[in-house]
């Protein structure tokens, strides 16, 4: 499992100054990033799609999707059955193989700034030169996956730094599309230890209605 301090700690400038954050469906590991997002400035507003006590929208997608029409969200976390080097992202099917559902994801792209990718999966199945379909297109702030985190640019991604284990070469062996690397491209930020015991303790017990699994895995863990 990914870590959700580093992916946490990796978006720190990316959703800096956010003032509100909200996170797709099915997305735990980055909704518990969120959680500790706000741990660090408690004034940071979060939504967490499916979740009765992180959800500030009673009437659901709608008032998300109004909310950021208004030019009122910061930043989004997504993910992608398949992405590509363009950042566009798949959320319906490829290869016979059917996904979750695009849901608000191709209205939101354009409408918020801060559009953080995700995918724990980093592989040359997952992040292909040229998705099947676009679900939505857009110019994502960061693609974090389980192996590296890219920065979003004019012309493609750019490598910033791998996780531990990784090289920028294993990193291309394992990306279906071209990429730069950025000048300063080394490790990533190591997870501040002491946020262990928000994901062990509190943010456990906050995602356990949303992600009941994902909580207990939180409890025992080796996150």
């Amino acid at each position: 499992m990914a870590d959700p301090r580093l992916l946490a700690a990796l978006l720190a400038d990316a959703v800096a100054g956010s003032r509100t954050i909200a996170v797709g469906s099915n997305s735990p590991i980055p909704a518990a990033a969120a959680l500790l997002a706000q741990r660090r400035r408690p004034e940071t507003t979060i939504s967490i799609l499916g979740s009765s006590r992180h959800n500030p929208f009673p009437d659901g997608g709608r008032e998300l999707f109004d909310f950021a029409a208004q030019g009122r969200l910061d930043a989004f976390f997504l993910g992608g059955g398949q992405i590509d080097g363009a950042g566009n992202v798949n959320l319906l099917q490829a290869g016979g193989i059917r996904f979750p559902g695009s849901y608000g994801s191709a209205y939101l792209m354009p409408l918020v700034p801060n559009i953080v990718l995700f995918r724990e999966e980093h592989s040359r199945r997952v992040l292909v030169p040229r998705v099947e379909f676009i679900s939505a297109a857009g110019r994502p702030r960061r693609l974090v996956t389980g192996r590296a985190v890219f920065g979003g640019g004019e012309d493609g991604f750019v490598l910033l730094s791998a996780h531990p284990g990784e090289t920028e070469e294993s990193i291309r062996a394992a990306t279906g599309f071209a990429f730069a690397t950025a000048p300063g491209f080394g490790p990533s930020p190591t997870p501040p230890p002491e946020e262990l015991a928000w994901l062990r303790g509190p943010i456990a017990d906050e995602l356990a209605q949303p992600y009941p699994r994902f909580a207990q895995i939180l409890r025992g863990s080796h996150a």
